[in-house]
């Protein structure tokens, strides 16, 4: 990664951690990143406490699908 400070999505989703350099996991965290990212920028547009909360359901089961999905692309018996 270029230095800069990663975004709320790219911390959230762990794009910096990847030890065996898999393009496939680069890929996947890159996407769900980009989403966390958008439902975060959501949720900071808003003032309904409601759909606030909503977002952050979104944002805590976007961050659990990628990590099984990593989990999924790495997977070895």
């Amino acid at each position: 990664m270029e230095n800069r400070e990663l975004t709320f999505g790219e911390k959230a989703c762990g794009v910096s951690f990847n030890p065996g350099n898999r393009l496939d996991v680069d890929a996947i965290k890159t996407q769900f990143a980009a989403i966390v990212d958008d439902l975060n920028e959501r949720r900071n547009a808003t003032q309904d406490l409601e759909v606030k909360r909503m977002l952050s359901i979104a944002i805590t089961d976007a961050q659990t699908a990628q990590m099984w999905a990593v989990k999924a692309v790495t997977w070895s018996h």
